[in-house]
């Protein structure tokens, strides 16, 4: 019936007893605790007078037998709604609203009638709250309720009690309560908090209302705190508070006067501010419209009081007398406020202070000095100090400042003296003022480099024109490492420590205060690093017998370097290359060098020097110029034999020829040379292929041996076409198959062939095949195939035995008939001459472009080639004259002739040819090389 569970139980728990036995039938409910019940039994279905929760039978008999139950009502209890008049005895005040509400536990959930009662007179309310708007005393009384359900009804709740009042009027208090006791007067500057009390209600949530000489003020709490008293804070203050609907009256008036209290001053006699031991200064104590009183005086010098009791005191100063004083002032029982504290800093006897706004006096002006004691006030008649002057020792007059202005040399000191007596400071240190001279220093560097390195020596010295006057010097400089005061300083650098601005000026030895101006400074620049020349090679790719130029480029090239030049001999056992100095090689002014005749891969390296004793730069890194020549001593073969492949090709680098040990090299496509491989199986080189395996190949052996090179492109498109062609030059006459394959298809067809980016075949078998190869066939070439391109890839053609080309026709009628033409101008000489005609014939020939050895005679015609440029588009080529010393642009000696190609495509990007401005790429070949006969007269 209820949420509670009952149970009926026995005691003792026997199912069986006797007639005579004694039993005693309970009544349990769950959850009981706190409640009142009532119950109700019902053995045999009929109903027993015990309302107990125990029904106990003395003396069993057989009418007793029979089923027991039991049931009980829960009791109501009746609540106040808000809860706080219940915290406060269940008092309320006029016009306030509350509810009374009756509550039965374990009854939730059921359809409950209420009835009420007031002081047990019901009231017509049969809801579970009954509200009251607007107490009056008539609402005060006992509530009490119960409930009813079908015909069931609760015991009555107890009382509950509610009283209903006048609301209480509020009192005005001040804090702190001193201000009570003199009648709300109060000093300005401090702090008083009005507080608003209303008595027997504490803690009841009240809001506030505040009044000020009859004004609101904003505060709406109990208490109303003012900072920092002034005038305008006095007045009288009253309050009232609202708690629901109900306020209280106003309080009484509390009034707050604010007064201004006497405050004495300290003053000190004289008004320094600070004063110095050895000093006499007087303390005084002063009260403002207090003349005439009979005062009483209390000293304190910080928080301690000092037995003086007059307005006044005189101290000869000593350390213990320092400290803030202050004081205040007594008349009748009436103390005035005490002063502020003066401060009254004791300082030892202090120094003058000398400054001067220049060392020296320039030509026809002057020097201004200043003397000051520090710390002092920034006006010096605030301080009390005159200051008084000197020069070489001897007393110039005092003066009331403390700044003059001189004209002449000399050493000059200060002192400052104030007070009567006169109390001195202690002399400034002196200070040197020269006399500048007309003449000028300058700096200069031997050699006249402005930037040197590690392990260089340079001299730095301070040159004096004008006269034959004998100086001292002195030097200035930003960088650690100080000069000695002599006219040159030689630095032997071992670090940057020696880096910095370098001025200096000089100081005659006959008259000590006579100086020059200080010299413009000179910059000197040390590098920690060695300097790292850069070497480029002139042709990358060459034909068999072209000449080859070197560049070697320092960063600052007009400071007097000599160049040295090595051949890099392969060294396997150490992983690197061993140098060997080339003919001629050792110290030359030109940054350039030509080797004549060159015909297989090579590499390179220079280095430069300068200086006495000479120092040297690194070693530049190797550059290699490729050769493509198979037939050398040793050679490198690809397999499979194409230039291009895709991505994870397996592709195999084996370097031939009659030796043991190899090593394959690449120059990748960003620049790097690699010099092992991952994979070398004897001679052969195993790669899987992979973007970055672009580059140029070369086999190098322990003898030093240089094979052919080769270029190799990875396909990075895993969906476009490869364009297969011969990695080696093809044979003039010989036949040459191109193809275009996919990696999942290896025959196309519908291929269209573009030969320097013309188109030449669309080709439906896939392949673009050339019977006859001619020295036109020459060229890049590329494939096209559903709309995707392969890279480009060089092809070159070597020509062997005689050309039948109309060009090597006409040099070789044009050499035919020159000869012809000089013998004959030989003989007609020879006759008119004693002297042979082979003479001139052998001096000419020392001056062939043949020679490896006299390196110097032709480097005004110079040719520029371009460098090495990785890349699927292969190498180009460009030749450049170079004009003559004397600004001319013609050759004392002809050497060969280049034809140049160019890639015309955009699509990928080129490394630029340093001195050309051209992009570059691995694999040019000249079309024709025409070597000119010596010059003959």
């Amino acid at each position: 019936m209820f949420a509670n569970k009952l149970f009926v139980t026995l005691q003792p728990s026997w199912t069986q007893i006797y007639s005579g036995e004694t039993v005693t039938v309970r009544c349990e409910i769950q959850r009981r605790e706190g409640a009142q019940w009532t119950y109700e039994w019902r053995p045999a279905e009929l109903n027993t007078p015990p309302t107990s929760s125990e029904y106990r039978t003395i003396t069993a008999i057989e009418s007793d037998t029979g089923r027991y139950s039991c049931r009980a009502p829960p009791k109501p209890t009746v609540f106040l709604q808000p809860p706080w008049p219940q915290i406060y005895r269940g008092v309320i005040y006029r016009g306030e609203t509350v509810s009374v509400r009756c509550e039965i536990q374990g009854g939730e959930g059921a359809q409950w009638t209420y009835e009420w009662r007031r002081d047990h007179s019901n009231i017509r309310e049969t809801s579970s709250e009954y509200k009251i708007s607007r107490a009056t005393e008539s609402n005060r009384g006992g509530y009490s309720c119960r409930g009813s359900r079908g015909s069931s009804w609760t015991d009555w709740s107890d009382v509950i009690t509610l009283t209903v009042l006048y609301p209480p009027k509020p009192t005005v208090t001040l804090q702190p309560h001193y201000t009570q006791i003199y009648e709300g007067e109060i000093y300005r500057g401090t702090t008083v908090t009005v507080r608003c009390e209303i008595q027997g209600d504490e803690g009841a949530q009240w809001t506030y209302e505040w009044r000020r000489n009859g004004l609101n003020t904003p505060p709406t709490s109990s208490e109303y705190t003012i900072s920092r008293l002034t005038e305008s804070h006095g007045g009288g203050y009253s309050c009232r508070a609202t708690r629901s609907s109900s306020w209280t009256e106003w309080s009484d008036i509390t009034t707050l006067r604010v007064i201004i209290p006497i405050k004495p001053t300290v003053t000190l006699q004289p008004s320094w501010p600070q004063i110095y031991r050895g000093e006499t200064v007087t303390v005084r104590c002063e009260i403002r419209r207090g003349e005439g009183a009979q005062w009483t005086y209390e000293w304190r010098r910080g928080w301690v009081n000092i037995p003086e009791t007059s307005s006044e005191y005189r101290i000869t100063v000593t350390e213990s007398d320092g400290g803030g004083y202050s004081c205040r002032g007594r008349r009748s029982f009436s103390w005035t406020d005490w002063s502020d504290i003066v401060i009254s800093i004791v300082l030892s006897k202090p120094k003058a202070e000398l400054r001067a706004d220049r060392t020296a006096v320039p030509v026809g002006g002057s020097v201004t000095l200043t003397c000051s004691v520090s710390p002092s006030s920034s006006s010096s008649s605030s301080s009390g100090w005159k200051y008084y002057w000197y020069r070489d020792g001897k007393s110039f007059q005092p003066v009331t400042n403390g700044q003059i202005s001189v004209s002449e040399g000399g050493r000059y000191s200060c002192r400052g003296g104030r007070g009567e007596p006169v109390y001195c400071t202690e002399d400034s240190e002196s200070v040197r003022i020269d006399t500048t001279v007309s003449n000028r220093p300058v700096v200069t560097l031997h050699p006249n480099w402005s930037e040197i390195y590690r392990g260089e020596t340079i001299t730095v010295r301070c040159e004096i024109h004008g006269g034959d006057t004998e100086w001292d010097y002195e030097w200035e400089t930003n960088s650690i490492i100080k000069p000695p005061n002599q006219n040159e300083y030689r630095i032997r650098s071992d670090s940057s420590s020696n880096s910095g601005n370098y001025r200096c000026k000089g100081r005659m030895k006959s008259s000590q205060h006579n100086t020059t101006e200080w010299s413009d400074s000179v910059t000197l620049t040390v590098s920690d690093s060695k300097s790292d020349p850069v070497l480029t090679v002139s042709p990358s790719w060459l034909s068999p017998g072209a000449s080859v130029t070197l560049n070697c480029e320092v960063e600052h090239p007009s400071a007097g370097w000599s160049f040295y030049w090595y051949k890099a001999v392969p060294d396997l056992s150490e992983k690197s290359s061993s140098y060997e100095l080339l003919p001629d090689g050792s110290g030359t002014a030109q940054d350039s060098y030509i080797i004549h005749g060159q015909t297989h891969t090579a590499g390179y390296v220079c280095r430069a020097g300068r200086g006495d004793p000479e120092y040297h730069t690194d070693h530049s890194q190797p550059k290699f110029v490729w050769s493509a020549d198979v037939h050398s001593a040793a050679s490198l073969t690809v397999s499979p034999d194409r230039v291009q492949h895709f991505t994870s090709d397996s592709v195999s680098l084996t370097c031939e020829g009659n030796f043991t040990e190899w090593r394959v090299r690449k120059f990748s496509e960003d620049g790097r040379l690699y010099s092992d491989c991952r994979r070398m199986t004897g001679s052969t080189c195993n790669i899987n292929t992979s973007k970055s395996d672009t580059g140029v190949y070369w086999c190098e052996s322990g003898s030093g041996e240089f094979s052919s090179a080769v270029n190799i492109t990875v396909q990075n498109d895993g969906n476009g076409p490869i364009l297969e062609s011969p990695v080696h030059h093809v044979t003039e006459g010989a036949s040459v198959s191109l193809s275009c394959s996919l990696r999942t298809q290896k025959i196309l067809s519908n291929v269209f062939f573009y030969h320097n980016d013309k188109l030449i075949q669309n080709d439906p078998r896939g392949e673009l095949n050339i019977s006859a190869v001619s020295k036109s066939d020459e060229g890049f070439y590329k494939c096209q195939y559903s709309g995707r391109e392969s890279a480009q890839s060089w092809m070159s053609v070597k020509v062997t035995g005689p050309s039948s080309s109309p060009v090597w026709l006409m040099v070789g009628l044009v050499c035919g008939v020159s000869l012809i033409i000089i013998l004959l101008l030989l003989l007609y000489r020879c006759r008119q001459s004693k002297y042979s005609c082979f003479t001139r014939s052998i001096q000419s020939e020392s001056h062939s472009p043949g020679s490896s050895t006299n390196h110097g005679v032709n480097q005004n015609e110079t040719h520029v080639y371009g460098s090495l440029q990785h890349g699927t588009a292969d190498v180009y080529e460009s030749v450049t004259q170079v004009k003559n010393r004397n600004g001319s642009d013609e050759y004392e000696d002809i050497t060969s002739s280049l034809i140049e190609f160019k890639d015309l495509r955009t699509k990928r990007s080129h490394r630029w040819d340093r001195h050309e401005g051209q992009p570059v790429t691995p694999h040019t070949r000249p079309y024709a090389d025409i070597q000119a006969g010596s010059q003959c007269l």
